[in-house]
């Protein structure tokens, strides 16, 4: 009967890429290991890993098996925190995933609540995009994660939050515009790179008349982005979240309101079936209270 243990091998030597970083992972030694997927293979009676001096690479049927095995891992590990949130959901680690435009302005100023309500919970946070979030709550790296709509979620359980919406920002003495057409004249349009939700739902907040994201001028963070805006380069939406969180600073910026933006929706979104549901949803009102 093959092992937890051995597919748990398999999937780290598949992440990886090489034996040493796998066993690390795993908190074995090497040999250890080695001697585990050996097993593995012998079980089976085929190869599943093609190793040479200077590579590591598994085989088609390997990364079938390490698919499987990545399945039935999640659901072992689903098992125990089944068994852990029936003693109390409440209690134990809680890995949560953000994109980087809400996690920083919406969690510090919440984590003393969170403290209070859930003392017993240890919370780890992670910023990522929003299709790595997608794929690490799927595949068990993360628990709960903090996204915006819209967004394809597949089958995952969503609870939308609240709305956020947009202020512009623009140099400090600029006639603020009025209106999309205005907005779309004032000057270079400044937006997140490709990869950030924040990019597609800025050009959203005026569907079909804004600049495409072709025309637009694309930073890695709000930060960069405010800092050209304060030079004079042009402008940007920034979300209403980051800006109650105080994002502007000291930066020469004037924020002008757009009402008439669409929102994005700030969701929480967790596994279907998964033990701490309750848990989730609870930690959802706390984050309510909070919207801009």
């Amino acid at each position: 009967m093959i092992t937890l243990r051995q597919l748990r091998f398999l999937t780290a030597v598949e992440e990886t890429l090489n034996f040493s970083r796998a066993a690390e992972l795993c908190f074995v030694t090497q040999p250890t290991l080695s001697a585990g997927i050996k097993e593995l293979e012998d079980r089976l009676g085929v190869q599943l890993i093609e190793r040479t001096r200077r590579s590591v690479m598994l085989t088609p049927l390997g990364r079938d098996v390490a698919a499987r095995g990545r399945q039935m891992l999640l659901e072992a590990e689903e098992i125990e925190t089944l068994a852990r949130a029936s003693r109390n959901p409440f209690e134990g680690d809680l890995k949560l995933g953000s994109i980087p435009t809400i996690g920083p302005y919406l969690l510090p100023r919440l984590l003393p609540a969170i403290r209070e309500r859930f003392p017993g919970l240890r919370l780890f946070l992670r910023e990522e995009m929003t299709e790595s979030l997608i794929e690490g709550l799927n595949a068990g790296r993360l628990d709960l994660i903090l996204i915006a709509l819209p967004f394809e979620t597949g089958s995952l359980e969503v609870m939308e939050l609240f709305e956020d919406g947009y202020q512009l920002a623009s140099p400090a003495g600029w006639p603020p515009p009025s209106g999309a057409e205005a907005l779309a004249e004032s000057g270079q349009l400044m937006l997140l790179e490709k990869g950030h939700c924040l990019q597609r739902h800025a050009l959203a907040a005026y569907p079909g008349r804004l600049l495409t994201d072709e025309d637009s001028f694309a930073a890695t963070s709000l930060t960069t982005l405010i800092a050209m805006v304060s030079e004079g380069l042009g402008i940007t939406l920034l979300p209403n979240l980051a800006v109650s969180a105080g994002v502007v600073g000291r930066a020469e910026v004037q924020l002008t309101p757009l009402p008439d933006a669409c929102p994005r929706h700030v969701a929480l979104a967790w596994r279907p079936g998964s033990a701490r549901s309750a848990l989730f949803r609870a930690l959802g009102e706390l984050l309510r209270p909070a919207s801009p």
